[in-house]
Parts: C-alpha cells; structure tokens; sequence
C-alpha cells in the first residue's frame, strides 16, 4: 500500500514525497481512510509506530479543503500529556502542510502566555496543547474554542495517568458538541473506554498491536551490578563508543542532575532534561541532542515524551521504572521506523522485583549478562517476592519521578525541532488537577 491509496490530497503526497515518506505505517492505513471520512476515532498503536502522522494528515486535508478562511478562533485543537511532544507534533504538522495554508502554534508551559496570547489574537488555525495551559488560557478568556472542528486526544492514556482527567473533561465541554474526536492511546484502558462513551459519537475502534507490546527490532540486555557501581559501569559502557548517541533514563530528578554532572566530569558531552528544569533548558537540551552537540541526554519519565531521534541506537535503564508499563514506553525511543535498536537495563538487587514484573509485562525473558569486573555482590532475585527499591530509592536518588512518554513521522527520519515555546510552567489547570490513581501528579 502506498499513501496514494489513502485518499490524500496531491500537496499532502508532495510533502510526504519531499521526506521520502512512500508507505503508511499499519496505524497510518488503518486510521486514515477512516478519519478523512470523518468519523470518530478510538485508535490503538504502539509507540514508534507513526501516530501523529495518522490524524496529522486528514485533519491537514480537512482543514484545507474545507473553503473556510482562517479566522481568529482556532478550527482545531490536538491536547498532549507533556510539552516536548506538544512540540513534536507541532513540528510534525509543519512539515506535512509545507505546500498548504494552514497555520498552528503550540500552547504550553514553562514559558510566558504573552507570546501565547499574541499568537491567538492574530488568529491560527490548529493548536496544540497540553490541558494545563489550555485551562489557564480558557480562563483569562484569551482562547475561544467555540470554532473547533476537530480535536485530538494524542496519548490519552498518558493525560489519565498524569492527573489531568478533570482538565480533560472541562475542555471536552467547552468544545463544540458537533465536532470529529479522534483519541489516540496505547491502549484501550477501561478510563479511555468511559472517556470515549462520554464524549466521542459511535467512535470507530482500530487497533493494530497489543497493549504493552514491544517491537521485535528492540534487543534488551540486563547488566547486574551494585547500586555502588552503577555510574562507573554506566561510563563504561558509554565510553566504548563516545559519539553514539545515547539515551539514559534515571528515576528521579535529582539523580538525572546527578549523572550529568558525573558524565560531563568524565568527559562526555550529556544534559538532563526532566520536569523542574526551564522550558530553555529542556529544548536546548533537546536540541542539542538532535544536533549531537551532545551525546549523552539523561531525562527522568515525565521529560521523555516527544524525544524523536533519528535511528537513536540504544537506550540505558541507569534505574529501572518504578511501573512496568513505562519500560514499554522508554525503550520505544529506539527500534523506530524499522531501525534496530538496543535497550540496555542497569539492575541491582534491590531492582530484581521491577525487573520481575517486566519479564512477566513482555512474557519474555530478558537475557543477564554480568559485565566482567563491575559482577554483583549479591545475585539478582526473579521471584514474585523479589526485592524492590523503596519509594524515592534507585540508583540516582531523589525524589520519585511519575511516568511519562511520543508521537512520530511516518517511516523516516526526525529533523531537530525548530518551535518557539511560550507559556507559564503548566500546573494542570492549577488546582483543578487531581489523581484518576494512586500516584502523586506530575509536572510535565
């Protein structure tokens, strides 16, 4: 199947064309059609599968064939867990409508909202958010969504999980009733179900992986070794090859903060990129890792959406997720768009029950393989009983980071985000946030 079979228009096929974009992932050709003819939505994929590209491009076609000019309220609205994949969305689009008139901006926080606002009262046709943000405007009367055609829920299993069903749900009421919704998740959680039931129309249900599956392409590697000796193994590792670009990901904040300034004391050029950092420090983080004017970037759970790399070649656990699930959605950083990729998991005793309920998530064992000289003192324990690190505990110390991860380009190859962020930190609509589960809220 090639993307002129999906029905798309000829200066959509031109952009996908100028990347080398030929086939539609299996998510892309079955939400497409579908989509364009527009119906409701309710679709399931795997991360590193091509999501965006899958309700970027028929809301593109929409937007442009739909004779209407831009007026100053926006005719649609894409809602994200975090900002860096607010951003990559928004990167996204502009590739896809480079021969269109369609205009979009990114609304999110860490930055200030005047920019924002400026950008809203010269008129724009699509914004993309993150729900926090998107309240305070709502509030200030500076954005009127009374226009809204179309609106997309990118990974709203992950805006569940973050706190930011109450955000949620005031923004779906304040949208036009007739309207397109297209949800996008990793699954279809009974949450995402009610969600859907409440507020879509006889939405279409595609689904083209299994929950928590992981690409064949991804080869994992557990590396036993003492808390004590896990920086040490880690350089070890990343020495063997210093112009690899490498994506480490720490548990907590202050332990991501930690490595950086051990990694860049030992000579190798790295960043961290986590939730109390500035909004410009974590693009320039970002971007400088796209660029590869760093090798190394460490980022916590929260940060990591939207880090879109070209071919990125391995992925390092340095601590293990507290949740299962997000083993899934960290290692989907690698093994994109049909490359290989390696997911390499630091894991000391204390970790052996994690890396049990992982093994027991993929229905897979997962090869250990000691590395000479940096040996255990004690061996890991794969038991349903197995030791587990105390909350806050792990390898990089601190306090615990809550879950997080992206949506991508069709098969190909990322370019370094050009956005200019505004915004105020995004707090989830303040104090109207509250938990759907038991962990603490995170800021994105």
């Amino acid at each position: 199947m090639s993307f002129d079979s999906l029905g798309l228009a000829p200066a959509l096929l031109r952009a996908l064309a100028d990347y080398g974009y030929t086939q539609p992932t299996p998510i892309q050709a079955a939400a497409i059609p579908p989509a364009l003819a527009g119906h409701d939505l309710l679709a399931a994929a795997q991360t590193g599968t091509g999501k965006t590209a899958a309700f970027a491009l028929p809301l593109l076609q929409k937007l442009s064939t739909s004779g209407q000019t831009m007026t100053r309220r926006p005719r649609a609205l894409v809602l994200t867990p975090t900002r860096e994949l607010a951003a990559q969305v928004h990167e996204n689009l502009r590739d896809y409508s480079k021969h269109m008139q369609v205009s979009a901006t990114t609304i999110f926080g860490g930055v200030g909202m005047g920019p924002q606002i400026n950008v809203l009262r010269r008129g724009v046709d699509i914004v993309i958010a993150t729900p926090g943000r998107l309240i305070d405007h709502m509030q200030q009367r500076t954005l009127d969504l009374s226009a809204v055609e179309t609106l997309i829920l990118d990974e709203a299993d992950r805006m569940l999980d973050m706190g930011f069903l109450p955000a949620l749900k005031r923004i779906l009421q304040s949208v036009p009733k007739k309207r397109q919704t297209l949800l996008f998740s990793a699954t279809f959680a009974p949450a995402i179900k009610t969600l859907a039931m409440e507020f879509m129309h006889n939405p279409k249900e595609i689904s083209v992986s299994a929950p928590n599956t992981v690409t064949t392409l991804v080869s994992h590697q557990v590396h036993p070794v003492d808390t004590s000796r896990k920086r040490d193994l880690l350089l070890h590792l990343l020495s063997a090859d210093s112009r690899r670009q490498s994506l480490v990901f720490s548990r907590t904040k202050h332990g991501a903060d930690k490595l950086v300034t051990f990694l860049n004391a030992s000579g190798l050029r790295s960043a961290a990129i986590h939730g109390n950092k500035s909004q410009n420090a974590r693009t320039r983080a970002l971007s400088d890792f796209k660029s590869g004017r760093i090798t190394v970037l460490v980022a916590t759970d929260i940060a990591a959406r939207g880090i879109d790399i070209e071919q990125l070649p391995i992925v390092i656990n340095f601590d293990l997720p507290s949740v299962a699930e997000d083993y899934v959605h960290r290692i989907g950083r690698t093994g994109r768009a049909g490359m290989e990729g390696l997911a390499v998991s630091l894991v000391s005793h204390d970790e052996s029950g994690l890396l049990f309920d992982i093994r027991k998530l993929l229905k897979q064992d997962i090869a250990i393989t000691p590395i000479a000289g940096y040996e255990p003192s004690a061996p890991l324990r794969l038991d349903a009983g197995a030791p587990r690190p105390k909350q806050g505990g792990g390898g990089g110390g601190g306090q615990r980071q809550s879950r997080a991860p992206r949506q991508g380009k069709p098969a190909g190859s990322a370019r370094p985000s050009g956005y200019a962020p505004q915004g105020r930190g995004d707090h989830a609509a303040g104090n109207q946030r509250r938990r759907t589960n038991s962990r603490p809220a995170a800021k994105a």
